[in-house]
């Protein structure tokens, strides 16, 4: 699997994965984005990747927090 990772979208410290191809489905991209080769548990948009240490992490999810009104 092939990550595409878009380097001017900027993630928990890293980057946005834009999308998850095959190897063989790869396509040629500008500057702004490369591709990095990942497992097949990784997400586009629910995954980032940090270029210092080289892994994909889950973009960790907050619960929203219902309203309520005083008294």
């Amino acid at each position: 699997m092939q990550a595409l990772v878009s380097k001017i979208e900027a993630r928990e410290g890293g980057f946005r994965v834009a999308q998850v191809v095959a190897e063989d489905a790869t396509f040629d991209v500008t500057n702004d984005f490369i591709w990095i080769a990942c497992d097949e548990t990784v997400i586009a948009d629910k995954f980032w990747y940090d270029i210092t240490n080289d892994t994909f992490n889950l973009i960790p999810v907050i619960e929203p927090v219902p309203f309520e009104l005083p008294g």
